[in-house]
């Protein structure tokens, strides 16, 4: 075996041609990046040992560096064949300090808290705990890392491409000569995802090799460049406009604002647009808009579909907690599947990292008296309790001050319950709200906004809220609630043995109970004995079968129970593998917990993302006003007249894509991208309609094919552009997309960011269309 582990050894000049050749790699990049002479990059270019830790016997020293692209991270592995031995740092989605994720509170002692920092990585994959020599390596460590991290995302679009062009680029040159073949100008062009003939290519070719040496290099490779990243639609729309000498004045660019993009627009917005975007320095001076600096204005953040006026919060906050849509997550726990899949903290994390408020906790009694987390009677991992209400102190409101609601699935013995409540109450403290807001008995939900900050305790209660109020409390309240006043629905664990389900007295510690304020589990009895019985503050929860049978035979009655109380909605017991369900039909009743499997990557999931996708990612979105009136008739099945009708035409044309991912990594593997325009909403606005697909081009494809959609309710409808790797004889495959609430959509010619499965940004990847919303005639 030695044999192939021996490194073949180098001539001295070539160990120099190499360091040089590596030296002007990163200069490149760095140049890319703005980062030239940065001693942080520097820092990571070094490299350095690092604890690796993955359990109390397992801590071994690895060497870590940042490679030559400025962007992928490489460590050694003593495995034989390893191949996973590097990261990007585009896959990052944090690098925490100290001893915060679980392998290191387990796995480490207290004194080496200063020295850890873990790298939590985006999707599924585990969370790097490392442990630095010292207490200062592991803050510059955990710095530069940041630092490069946010350098990364606060790319725009041109530099991405630029900088993955490049490292495409030295990939496909295998000779390391800094120049092109044309067998490898056609390897390259395979790693970007364009399969092109063998008569393209020398056509190509012969176009760039100006000098007739039979390769490309400096100059040529430029010219290559340049013809690859052209875009005739570009050049199309901004000679329409470049009206002054070949370029666009400011007056042109109002123009182009106000005409296409239906903005409203003066010269100083114009201005201050070519002020930001022209990198042209003589161009600037005279006010002028170059071809390059209008494509880098397209790509700016405020230029693309996303109506920028609604990535902040926008929609008011002092209504009633019953009047919003509430992002909301179901088994919260797991990672995976809910039969065997682990269950962890780091699901709490990222589940209320993406802005969800609402979080599950089903809780049973645990060894040592501390109650656990995990999903009963099945093969999914344990955690504590209290480690889930200290990840969640921690990270509830990082992306979202609103309020935080935690639901409780609570099967544990009365000792183990008076825990619970002790651990919420001295984890959480002044965070957790205990009692109502104001002095006396309240007749409606305080707002997002008076409960900023607060902790919610969903669950049952041993009576009502009123009694709290009363002069003497009733002393030795009965500290029983039956299986049927909590209700049959409520009980989520469908595993369950048909001998533990028969009706049984559960007994409710007090001091559990009393936190218990708003959001009190009652069993649903009917539209009617809910309106009679029960209180603002008492809510039931429905599996999706029966919440999906009310929302389709008594949707203007569940809309109705929906204005003064809470519901929530969870997935049926039987998607053992953690599927979701449509959230679409439930928001069309109203409902406003849907909680969705967080942790299942879906279009479901992708549309309940889009759907929180503005209002500042706050996990709370205004139902619109005529499912706040308690006198509204809106029904979405029948449609009946009213002010929701406000029917629009949606004119689509999808135009092209830019550097779409392979579905798979094998460099013969060119994707046949198709487009679809997909829209969610009342049943008489759902539709999809597709382009055709464009063979062996992920690179730059272009459809230019025109889309008309009837849209009757806009404030509930959402668009999603998912593309698909077009297969003739079995499914296609996913490659990417994007979901946008209807009224958040931008007009004109607008970039798409693009997302994976796990619903992150792909950081080269886009989408450009042309969209136009008309008051239908």
């Amino acid at each position: 075996m030695s044999c192939l582990q021996t490194r073949t050894q180098l001539s001295e000049s070539q160990e120099l041609r190499d360091r040089g050749r590596s030296q002007k790699m990163i200069q490149t990049n760095a140049k890319i990046f703005g980062m030239e002479g940065d001693p942080d990059l520097q820092f990571l270019l070094k490299g350095g040992d690092l604890l690796k830790v993955r359990s109390s016997s397992w801590k071994k020293t690895r060497f870590f560096k940042l490679q030559e692209d400025c962007k992928t991270m490489w460590h050694e592995s003593k495995k034989l064949f390893k191949t996973n031995q590097t990261f990007s740092l585009d896959n990052i989605s944090a690098v925490r300090v100290g001893r915060q994720s679980e392998g290191l509170k387990k796995n480490t002692e207290e004194q080496v808290e200063c020295r850890c920092f873990t790298i939590v990585f985006k999707g599924r994959r585990k969370n790097l705990d490392l442990i630095a020599s010292s207490d200062e390596e592991a803050k510059r460590w955990v710095s530069s890392l940041q630092k490069l991290v946010s350098t990364m995302n606060s790319l725009n679009q041109m530099q991405k491409t630029e900088h993955w062009l490049y490292t495409c680029l030295k990939k496909a040159d295998k000779d390391k000569d800094d120049k092109l073949s044309q067998s490898e100008m056609k390897n390259f062009m395979r790693i970007i995802n364009i399969e092109v003939d063998d008569v393209y290519t020398e056509m190509l070719f012969q176009k760039c090799d100006k000098s007739k040496s039979g390769f490309l290099s400096g100059k040529e490779i430029e010219h290559f460049y340049d013809l690859l990243t052209h875009r005739q639609e570009i050049d199309v729309i901004y000679g329409e406009y470049a009206k002054t000498t070949g370029f666009m004045s400011a007056e042109n660019l109002v123009e182009f604002l106000m005409k296409e993009q239906r903005e409203k627009a003066s010269l100083v917005n114009a201005l201050k647009i070519i002020e930001g975007c022209e990198p042209d320095e003589n161009a600037k001076s005279k006010k002028l808009l170059s071809k390059d600096g209008f494509l880098m204005f397209l790509h700016q953040q405020d230029a693309m579909i996303l109506n920028s006026g609604h990535k902040d919060l926008y929609q008011d906050m002092s209504r009633p907690l019953s009047h919003y849509f509430i992002s909301s997550s179901h088994n919260t726990y797991l990672l995976e599947d809910q039969l065997k899949g682990p269950s962890s903290t780091e699901a709490y994390v990222k589940a209320l990292l993406k802005g969800c408020r609402c979080v599950e906790l089903d809780c049973w009694d645990g060894p040592d008296d501390e109650p656990i987390i995990y999903h009963g009677y099945t093969l999914t991992s344990k955690i504590l309790f209290k480690d889930v209400i200290a990840a969640i102190k921690e990270y509830a409101f990082k992306t979202s001050d609103y309020p935080v609601i935690l639901s409780l699935e609570n099967h544990c013995s009365v000792e183990q319950q008076k825990t619970m409540a002790h651990h919420m109450s001295s984890i959480l403290g002044s965070a957790l709200l205990t009692s109502p807001l104001g002095d006396t008995m309240p007749t409606d939900f305080p707002s997002p906004e008076e409960l900023r900050g607060r902790v919610l305790i969903k669950g049952k209660r041993l009576n009502k809220l009123e009694v709290s109020f009363a002069e003497e409390a009733a002393a030795g309240e009965d500290t029983d609630v039956t299986e049927e006043d909590e209700s049959g629905s409520d009980n989520e664990n469908d595993e369950e043995p048909k001998e533990r389900k028969q009706k049984k007295k559960l007994k409710l510690a007090k001091e559990l109970s009393d936190m218990v304020v708003y959001c009190k589990s009652v069993h649903f009895n009917g539209f009617e004995d809910a309106k009679k019985n029960l209180s603002f503050y008492e809510m039931s929860s429905y599996k999706e079968g029966k919440a999906v049978k009310l929302a389709e035979e008594s949707a203007n009655a569940f809309i109705h129970h929906n204005v003064e109380k809470l519901s929530r909605i969870y997935p049926a017991g039987s998607r053992a593998d953690s599927s979701n369900y449509s959230p679409v039909p439930l928001w069309n009743a109203g409902c406003q917990i849907v909680a969705l499997n967080f942790q299942t990557h879906c279009s479901d999931m992708d549309v309940n993302q889009g759907r929180f996708l503005v209002n500042g990612k706050s996990g709370y979105i205004l139902k619109p006003a005529f499912m706040r009136d308690p006198r509204t008739e809106f029904d979405p099945i029948t449609l009946t007249r009213g002010d929701w009708l406000q029917h629009k035409t949606m004119h689509i044309m999808v135009i092209s894509a830019q550097q779409l991912p392979k579905v798979n990594d094998k460099k013969s593997s060119i994707v046949d991208p198709l487009v679809k325009v997909q829209v969610y909403g009342v049943p008489a606005d759902v539709a999809e309609k597709q382009t055709n697909a464009i063979e062996n081009n992920g690179f730059n494809p272009s459809w230019n094919e025109n889309f008309q959609f009837d849209v009757y309710v806009p404030e509930l409808a959402v668009v999603r552009f998912v593309i698909e790797d077009h297969d003739s004889t079995s499914n296609n495959e996913f490659i990417a997309q994007y979901t946008i609430p209807f009224s958040s959509l931008n007009m004109g010619y607008r970039h798409v960011p693009l997302l994976n499965k796990n619903g992150d940004v792909l950081p080269s990847a886009g989408l450009f269309v042309h969209i136009m919303v008309e008051d239908a005639e």
